[in-house]
């Protein structure tokens, strides 16, 4: 489910099961970066132009009403470390981990992504918020399970917990081998379920936005949807790493995903 209507709108996704939350599912139109990181690609490891990537994220803190320095994220690692944010730090500096809680609303927390799921978090009073980056290895991994485990020790419940997961590859695209299988069936049974035979011999077809909805539902998360779009297919929206190896290689942008707490759920679009 999502919502993209109205002006500026284009540069971003949400969802109306986070519409009491300031958030947004950011796509990769609005930005100022050119090549193959058109437009807003906000990576800090990508390789893009720095002074393009620092207008870009300015204006996506410019959306939730925030200067730069307030957009924060982490060092992404495809683990399962959470982050509890009681300080910003500088852009950049933020520690390994691959998700954020915090009960400031003076600050955003942004996750990027190419194809791995970024997920949204919100206590359903908005006082506190979480942002996860969940590609297969942090999923089975439990990084989902981590972020609701930082939040309940802020004092909310799971079942008082509202979980989105934003755009990313979607089952038809995701062709895994059997080796990545048994790694994830190793740590995980259940997570047979979101394999499929695939097109070709030895290999399968993965439900990432599924199996991260069936995590968090299985850890007792109150309200779990997906806006289901799928970043590998829509090309003009959405970077996607499936898509840079399918054509060759080469660089490639990131599009992040944001929530910040607090009253108030409009963005300044």
């Amino acid at each position: 489910m999502m919502m993209t209507e109205g002006p500026g709108r284009d540069m971003v996704v949400q969802s109306p099961d986070l519409s009491f939350v300031r958030h947004g599912f950011f796509t990769r139109l609005g930005g100022v970066s050119e090549g193959p990181y058109a437009s807003l690609n906000c990576s800090m490891r990508s390789g893009d132009d720095p002074a393009a990537l620092a207008e870009n994220r300015r204006r996506v803190a410019a959306t939730f009403g925030l200067d730069a320095g307030r957009l924060l994220g982490v060092t992404q690692v495809h683990g399962a470390h959470v982050v509890t944010v009681t300080a910003p730090w500088q852009a950049g500096r933020g520690a390994s981990a691959d998700a954020m809680v915090t009960m400031r609303d003076d600050v955003a927390l942004g996750v990027i992504t190419a194809d791995c799921a970024p997920v949204l978090f919100a206590s359903r009073d908005g006082r506190i918020v979480g942002a996860a980056h969940a590609g297969w290895r942090g999923a089975v991994g439990g990084v989902l399970e981590a972020t609701l485990e930082a939040m309940e020790a802020l004092e909310v419940l799971p079942g008082d917990v509202v979980a989105v997961v934003g755009p990313c590859i979607a089952q038809t695209g995701y062709e895994v081998g059997t080796d990545m299988r048994d790694a994830a069936l190793c740590a995980d049974a259940e997570a047979a379920a979101w394999f499929s035979p695939g097109v070709r011999e030895g290999h399968y077809q993965f439900d990432l936005a599924g199996y991260c909805m069936s995590r968090l539902r299985r850890a007792g998360a109150g309200q779990v949807t997906s806006v289901s779009l799928d970043t590998l297919t829509d090309e003009k929206r959405f970077f996607s790493h499936r898509r840079r190896t399918l054509a060759g290689g080469g660089p490639i942008g990131h599009q992040i995903s944001v929530i910040a707490a607090g009253c108030g759920a409009e963005l300044h679009l």
